[in-house]
């Protein structure tokens, strides 16, 4: 059945790639950015589209009135280093602004909201790896905080409202359209870098790891999570979904094997290591196989090769 469907962040990366397969299974798409970090380079054919921040009056009355059965939400301040030099900025736009959706959601009777969070920060360090939903929370960055903070909200309207709310707790998502300018994706930055002949950055040792996720089974997890039914809200996990490969790739492995996708053979320097910066990641995707029917299917080699490739000819 057709459905209406809006993505905040819909000209970023992540979302993007999301508006895209909300399109193919044949749904009525609206995207929502303010452009701030997105382009209007990454918006599908067949969106409609709105520019608006999050925060704004505009963007609560667009979802408030615009008829949508799922609220798909990617439009966030996305920089861990940022959320730590401006905690209050990270939480002005990352829980305020969902807020200000979540009121117009319940105002418009939005069925289904479908959450970015963040697998590799809410959990912190200390547990066993791969981690899976319920291990212990504790964010060392203010980013993971405001994740972990606006899942709890979710919950909330979930109890108070029955909005039907899931998160997706993401690790690391690589794969063409990632901004390399900035805090981004490593693999972008690297993609660029070699391109360029440039040296690559490793902060630290490069010993730290990431479990790496091609944006492509991303969206598909964003269009399983809008569709399957909803568990009962026992707990801020009982509708949180990890999704990752629940592997571990050091930054020292990754940066050797895209360099060997791009046939180069670069510098590598260090650099200090980061603040907020945790040193191991991977998640079990147990749950989300066993209750969503999704699994990563893109190979590391696999997604690394279209990476690079999309790079190259962009």
């Amino acid at each position: 059945m057709r459905r209406k469907v809006l993505v905040t962040g819909g000209a970023g990366f992540i979302g993007s790639h999301v508006a895209d397969a909300f399109l193919a299974a044949g749904d009525d798409v609206t995207i929502l950015d303010d452009l701030s970090s997105g382009s209007r380079d990454n918006l599908p054919a067949g969106a409609a589209f709105v520019v608006a921040d999050i925060r704004s009056p505009e963007a609560r009355d667009l979802v408030a009135t615009g008829g949508f059965a799922v609220l798909d939400h990617h439009a966030a301040q996305i920089d861990v280093r940022r959320s730590v030099d401006q905690p209050d900025l990270d939480a002005e736009i990352n829980v305020v602004g969902l807020l200000n959706l979540m009121e117009g959601a319940r105002a418009g009777g939005v069925r289904r909201v479908v959450f970015a969070s963040s697998g590799g920060t809410v959990y912190g360090e200390g547990s066993a790896l791969p981690v899976g939903e319920e291990a212990p929370k504790l964010p060392t960055s203010p980013y993971g905080t405001a994740k972990l903070s606006s899942e709890y909200y979710l919950a909330t309207f979930g109890l108070l409202y029955g909005i039907e709310t899931v998160a997706l707790r993401y690790s690391n998502v690589y794969g063409p359209r990632q901004d390399p300018q900035g805090e981004a994706g490593v693999v972008a930055i690297f993609s660029e870098r070699l391109l360029r002949g440039d040296p690559l950055t490793i902060f630290g040792d490069g010993e730290q790891t990431r479990d790496l996720v091609y944006v492509g089974d991303v969206a598909s997890a964003n269009l399983l999570a809008s569709r399957h039914p909803v568990w009962p809200l026992t707990s801020v996990d009982a509708r949180a979904f990890n999704i990752g490969t629940g592997l571990e790739t050091s930054v020292n492995r990754l940066a050797a094997q895209l360099a060997e996708t791009a046939g180069r053979r670069p510098a590598i320097r260090h650099a200090p290591p980061r603040a907020g910066e945790i040193l191991r990641s991977a998640l079990d995707v147990s749950k989300a196989e066993r209750e969503l029917g999704w699994r990563p299917r893109v190979s590391l080699a696999e997604g690394l090769a279209s990476t690079f490739r999309w790079f190259a000819e962009d």
